[in-house]
């Protein structure tokens, strides 16, 4: 499928409103599946698809990480990078009102506030990357670099 024959996410407007090259995905989606199983759909690596985590500091303040699906965040790594003393997942039922977008279908671009996010230092090494379109079913592939200087994302090590 062209990026014309999917449905439009919002990130997808967003990120053709920036003019950054994407390619879009989907797939038909199942609240069941693995982040490995959704790298396999998508006929590609796990370590080439990621996930967005939303999380709390101690001090309140929001951050999000963007590792790889198979990967788990290690949440001192987190902390550390971030500047807290402890940091731990949000909440599933405060996601939707925090960012807007539901569990499994969270994107680090467009969510209701720009919060301090960090990706998992191996999308370097990946020409390009899929996280989710902001939709449970939709992906969007794209070069690491465009989605750190849209989304203001620094790297550090996470996993």
């Amino acid at each position: 499928m062209t990026n014309k024959d999917i449905e439009k996410t919002n990130v997808m407007r967003i990120l053709d409103g920036k003019k950054i090259s994407y390619r879009a995905h989907s797939y038909r989606p199942d609240t069941t599946m693995s982040g490995e199983e959704i790298a396999a759909l998508l006929g590609e690596e796990p370590d080439k698809v990621f996930k967005t985590l939303v999380t709390v500091g101690k001090s309140g303040q929001h951050y999000v990480f963007v590792i790889p699906v198979a990967e788990a965040l290690n949440l001192k790594k987190a902390a550390a990078a971030s500047g807290e003393k402890s940091i731990a997942m949000v909440k599933q039922k405060e996601l939707l009102p925090l960012t807007g977008y539901v569990h499994g279908g969270c994107s680090p671009v467009g969510m209701k506030k720009a919060f301090p996010t960090w990706i998992h230092e191996t999308a370097k090494q990946q020409e390009r990357m899929f996280v989710s379109a902001g939709k449970v079913g939709f992906q969007i592939e794209l070069a690491p670099a465009d989605l750190a200087g849209l989304a203001r994302c620094r790297f550090a090590d996470l996993v």
